[in-house]
């Protein structure tokens, strides 16, 4: 299946793109980070650091932790957190309704029918003569 992705650069204060804005929604759906990274096959420390460096490019907490307590503690976005997603998303359904037919003509270009899709093959070292 061809899609086309966005990641968007920041201006050197980092990047937001598909992956993180994954993660704020699993986050958002099971209310966890640690659910959220599993359903990711991402460590929890990983998961956590994604979502640090995205509050750094932000400047201000996306996500709100709890512990504890009688329903178990968990994770939830922020009105920023909320925010950031929801302007990606929209983002990204602009873009791709827009681009759809030349995204739909480069998949053709990259496989014409009856194509067959070379294999890498390893390089033998050379040896000197």
């Amino acid at each position: 299946m061809t899609r086309l992705m966005i990641r968007i650069d920041l201006d050197g204060h980092g990047s937001f793109g598909p992956g993180k804005a994954r993660l704020l929604e699993l986050i958002d759906e099971l209310s966890s980070l640690r659910q959220a990274a599993s359903a990711m096959d991402m460590s929890y420390r990983q998961a956590w650091l994604l979502i640090k460096a995205t509050e750094n490019t932000f400047g201000a907490p996306l996500i709100e932790s709890t512990t504890g307590g009688a329903r178990g503690g968990g994770s939830h976005l922020t009105t920023l957190g909320r925010e950031v997603l929801t302007r990606y998303r929209a983002l990204e359904t602009v873009v791709n309704r827009a681009a759809r037919s030349d995204v739909t003509e480069l998949a053709k270009l990259a496989e014409p029918a009856g194509a067959v899709v070379p294999t890498r093959r390893k390089l033998r070292p050379r040896t000197k003569s």
